[in-house]
């Protein structure tokens, strides 16, 4: 009878372990998570919370660093939280006023999408995006300098990757980088201290040779965006531009698997 009640427990203890794994649910306060798999009855289509947004949802298709269509992604839309969702409504409001449109590149990302990109990352024979996103660094340094990690901030729904569309000129507006470029050059402080604003010029992060550098209105567009994600609620991540998380998400801990579609 003891046997059978140890391996009972032994059992529970393998499918709720098994379980975490899958929804990597490791947070900051070693609080263990299981997030509701399916359960997107808390998040919006993008599309419709902000009308006035672009969608260009890269990894639905095959220009991105991995140069396939990210696992999960199973419709060209966007999806968040209804909370950052309204906020990034206002900053729609706000950067429209200005003459701009946000254009979306991604928002809520299944956990099946990091670990397609985990697995990617791991192949190191696999270099055929290498010249569009990361020709200055080796592939095997990406997980060790966090380009590709384990765990997203888009997995919890709340964080949106994004930039600015000219209304006027009718064209992406120039941020001197392409999303998802791996390198210092993708710094918000790249050039110049995103705190103040001011554009310093300083290049010497930049591990190209003869270095890269970007302008001072680039770094002007850069902070537009910041500006406007910044006074309507979102914060920055130091390494991305284009990077932004609600700074009160709804689901902190919560990592999410629900496949990228339009909700119905």
């Amino acid at each position: 009878m003891q046997m059978k009640k140890y391996l009972l427990l032994a059992a529970v203890f393998a499918v709720v372990c098994g379980a975490c794994v899958i929804t990597s649910c490791n947070s900051n306060d070693d609080t263990p998570v299981v997030s509701p798999t399916d359960d997107s009855s808390q998040f919006v289509t993008l599309s419709e919370a902000v009308p006035d947004a672009i969608l260009e949802i890269r990894y639905y298709g095959t220009y991105n660093f991995v140069g396939a269509r990210i696992d999960g992604y199973e419709e060209p839309t966007a999806l968040l939280t209804k909370q950052a969702a309204k906020a990034l409504k206002e900053v729609s409001d706000d950067v429209m006023s200005q003459g701009y449109r946000l254009k979306i590149y991604d928002a809520y990302r299944p956990q099946k999408g990091v670990d397609h990109f985990v697995r990617w990352a791991a192949d190191l024979s696999d270099t055929k995006m290498k010249p569009y996103f990361y020709p200055d660094l080796d592939k095997s340094v990406l997980f060790e300098q966090e380009y590709i990690m384990e765990k997203s901030g888009h997995t919890r729904g709340s964080t949106v990757d994004l930039t600015l569309f000219d209304m006027a000129t009718e064209k992406e507006v120039d941020m001197g980088g392409t999303f998802d470029w791996f390198g210092p050059e993708s710094h918000p402080d790249f050039c110049g201290n995103p705190e103040t604003g001011e554009y310093t010029g300083d290049n010497s992060k930049s591990p190209a040779e003869p270095k890269r550098s970007i302008t001072e209105q680039q770094f002007k567009n850069r902070m537009i965006l910041r500006r406007a994600m910044l006074a309507h609620g979102f914060k920055p991540l130091d390494s991305e531009w284009w990077h932004f998380t609600l700074k009160n998400e709804p689901f902190p801990n919560t990592y999410f698997t629900f496949p990228v579609k339009q909700i119905k």
